[in-house]
């Protein structure tokens, strides 16, 4: 049980977004927007956004916290997985009189925000007419790029849900057609390998221009800032970040298709993060929806699971709010910490 009100926090390796959720059941009142590299330590950015927003979020200060964190959180101290933070719950609750402290990785609440996300916060990428109001039964997948990439699952296990947690960002991805072998040759690495996040993701898309651009001119290049790419493709100012994005697109359908045959997300396939709402031209008249299907020989059940885009502004509150008003309908891993 959460002590009212809660502070809720989505960190991610850019930016930390926080929120009050008043009492049980409530709405979660937006506080404000933190850069991460702004602040030494996680203390420092909510203590920030409390003096910005917490008159107007009622002037109640919290009981305690459920914050979502970029990162595998695997003990009493998690490191951000692209900023220098440590999260540590015992410090957090300690530093404002907490009751309790709970850190989960940032896609737990993207899935449990999930279970009851209204259609209209959705916009679907592929063949939707004959689709019912209401999303099929079954499994579902969450997943974004952003930063970094980030994918869980919510999964029905009797009456409640599980949500599991995954670094699917960090499993290896390889090329499949020889434009992308040639690509391949010339991408540049992370750690010595290629990984889903190593393309599928801000400084993934950058990668992937310089990439093209290096294949078809013969000459290597520079990363340039992604926003730049994006602006340059979507208005075919630049064919080469015009091929990015294309190919972008093509990649997120294949690990969308993987990730919906690994869990048998039946219940449909949800894209958040930061990229996603940016390039819908690009996910619908892509090769995003053929490269989720073609995965024979399942290509018929793929056609049936819906594909779709998280639209709504910060929906990582929606799902920390649900944790924090309706805890015993999930189950989830987490590093929780209790006074006394």
């Amino acid at each position: 049980m959460f002590e009212f009100p809660v502070l809720v926090g989505d960190i991610g390796g850019t930016n930390a977004r926080f929120a009050l959720v008043p009492e049980k059941g409530a709405d979660p009142w937006a506080l404000s927007h933190e850069p991460t590299h702004g602040h030494p330590d996680p203390t420092s950015a909510i203590r920030a956004a409390l003096a910005k927003g917490m008159e107007a979020a009622g002037g109640r200060a919290p009981r305690s916290a459920i914050l979502a964190i970029a990162g595998r959180v695997d003990g009493p101290e998690i490191q951000l997985t692209n900023a220098p933070w440590l999260v540590a719950p015992a410090r957090i609750g300690a530093d404002f009189g907490l009751s309790r402290a709970v850190v989960v990785n940032d896609y737990v609440p993207v899935a449990a925000g999930a279970a009851d996300i209204a259609p209209t916060d959705l916009t679907p990428i592929g063949p939707c007419k004959d689709r019912p109001v209401e999303p099929p039964a079954g499994a579902r997948v969450v997943l974004g790029p952003g930063t970094g990439f980030g994918a869980a699952a919510l999964v029905p296990y009797g009456d409640h849900l599980a949500i599991v947690s995954t670094e699917s960002g960090h499993t290896d991805l390889g090329p499949a057609t020889p434009d992308e072998e040639a690509i391949w040759h010339v991408l540049e690495r992370s750690e010595g390998r290629i990984t889903v996040e190593t393309v599928l993701s801000g400084p993934g898309l950058a990668r992937l221009h310089a990439a093209v651009r290096h294949v078809r001119t013969g000459v290597p290049t520079e990363r340039i800032d992604p926003a730049a790419i994006t602006e340059a493709g979507l208005h075919a100012s630049d064919p080469h970040a015009a091929e990015a994005l294309a190919l972008f697109g093509r990649l997120l359908g294949r690990v969308c298709g993987n990730l919906a045959l690994t869990f048998l997300a039946t219940g449909g396939v949800y894209i958040g993060g930061g990229i996603a709402p940016r390039i819908m031209r690009v996910l619908q008249e892509g090769d995003f929806r053929p490269s989720f299907e073609d995965k024979a020989p399942f290509s018929a059940m793929m056609r049936e699971i819906p594909t779709s885009v998280i639209t709504v502004q910060d929906p990582a509150f929606t799902g920390l709010a649900a944790l924090a008003s309706e805890g015993e309908r999930f189950v989830y891993h987490a590093s929780d910490w209790r006074q006394g």
